[in-house]
């Protein structure tokens, strides 16, 4: 997987920070600024993360997802409009769990076609730096 440039870094960092306390529909707009700013592959990997967070959250109450890293234990298989993750890892409540998803986009990757995921084991402490996952 490619590390994000710096800037591409720091236009993702913003847009993390001011999310929470953006209502709803001005999220999904910053959202949508900041992703038709990033490169295809870029965007189609942080559209997914996003959904990914979304879903988890929305789905089962027990969860409030905030970070996602699809490549904790394996590389994603990637395609043009589809990522699939059999080794990823997500937050929630400062607990790391691991995860499996599977995302296909539409082809300008800002809308979501196809989604499916599965949430494992959680992923004890002592494990994290192993797998550069953070507190």
């Amino acid at each position: 997987m490619l590390l994000l440039a710096p800037m591409k870094k720091l236009c993702l960092m913003v847009l993390a920070s001011l999310t929470p306390v953006l209502p709803a529909k001005a999220m999904d707009n910053a959202l949508r600024a900041g992703l038709m700013k990033l490169d295809p592959e870029t965007r189609l990997e942080q559209r997914c993360d996003a959904e990914v967070l979304d879903r988890i959250s929305h789905d089962d109450r027990n969860y409030k997802a905030d970070r996602v890293v699809a490549y904790a234990f394996a590389t994603p298989q990637m395609s043009a409009d589809a990522i699939k993750s059999s080794g990823a890892a997500f937050r929630s409540k400062g607990q790391w769990y691991r995860l499996k998803f599977k995302c296909q986009t539409a082809p300008d990757h800002m809308q979501v076609l196809q989604f499916r995921y599965k949430i494992g084991d959680e992923i004890p402490e002592s494990d994290w730096a192993k797998y550069n996952l953070y507190d």
